[in-house]
């Protein structure tokens, strides 16, 4: 009875099909990321964002620096909020513990959806609102996204109405330009700071670890508190979410980072319509040679 020869693979003809199986899934990645980003801007297509320089604020060139900032504060700090939540946490004896938390968020439009750092609102059972004054507001956890640390919020918008912070264009900053922060360090409702972006494509990590790329560098000062609030060019415009600092003791020493305003064009329309960003993921699995050898490949 003849027998059939067994062709075998070498072990270069092994690593050849993997290097070729690995280029296949690479692309296939970015086959699929391009046409997810094709689908987020075709869904995107029915959110809109204020984008025009608010009323209210002159022409930087024509009035001081300290006019402008008057001016920036005057007419964007009552669309910035600040956010209260409650937490309750179980210990080992069955004693429910309650935590408290703050941060700051941006109204972005009408309808009560505030902007803001996805680890400001972390495992909130009870979020409310207040604008500065006594008036406080229940609110609502719409969706978030630990990826890029932003998160949105939603309250009944009162009759009298909102101030909407409108939304700048992250892409065309450069290093040295001015830029205002508007938060609540340490609890002290709606505060200004000022400063200039230092650096830009910084990379920072969110707190999963996972990488937010381009974050802007700035020494405007930003504490704890401030995060989720808005940061902002001499226009009053929203370029970025102020959402780090880098200091050994935990407190503003020039250096904070913010999240791109253009990330958040991306993610808050998704986060809005399904309470998450869906991603393109593609199972992919190695083996090693031995493996494969063992199976008689």
């Amino acid at each position: 009875m003849n027998s059939k020869p067994v062709y075998q693979l070498s072990a270069r003809q092994i690593l050849l099909l993997a290097f070729a199986a690995a280029l296949i899934a690479v692309g296939a990645v970015l086959v699929l990321y391009k046409i997810n980003d094709f689908w987020q801007r075709q869904e995107n297509s029915g959110t809109t964002f204020a984008e025009n320089a608010p009323s209210g604020i002159s022409d930087p060139s024509q009035v001081s620096d300290e006019q402008n900032s008057i001016e920036v504060y005057r007419t964007i700090s009552p669309g910035v909020a600040f956010i209260n939540t409650t937490s309750y946490v179980q210990d080992f004896w069955g004693d429910v513990r309650e935590g408290q938390g703050n941060g700051s968020g941006s109204v972005i439009d009408n309808d009560g959806h505030i902007l803001t750092n996805y680890h400001v609102i972390e495992n909130a059972q009870k979020v409310t609102v207040n604008f500065g004054g006594e008036k406080v507001f229940p609110a609502k956890i719409v969706g978030g996204d630990p990826d890029t640390d932003l998160a949105v919020i939603k309250i009944d918008p009162p009759a009298t109405g909102m101030t909407v912070v409108p939304m700048g264009d992250s892409d065309k900053l450069v290093v040295g330009q001015k830029v205002l922060a508007i938060g609540n360090p340490f609890g002290l409702d709606r505060t200004l700071t000022t400063g200039v972006i230092s650096g830009l494509q910084r990379p920072i990590r969110a707190r999963n670890n996972r990488p937010i790329d381009a974050a802007i560098q700035t020494d405007a000062s930003i504490n704890p508190g401030n995060s989720g609030g808005p940061l902002l060019d001499k226009y009053g415009k929203m370029i970025g979410i102020n959402s780090q600092i880098l200091s050994p003791a935990g407190g503003s020493v020039g250096v904070g980072f913010a999240v791109p305003i253009n990330t958040a064009r991306r993610v808050v329309p998704q986060l809005i319509q399904f309470g998450e960003v869906k991603r393109p993921k593609l199972g992919v699995q190695l083996r090693s040679i031995d493996e494969l050898k063992a199976r008689g490949y």
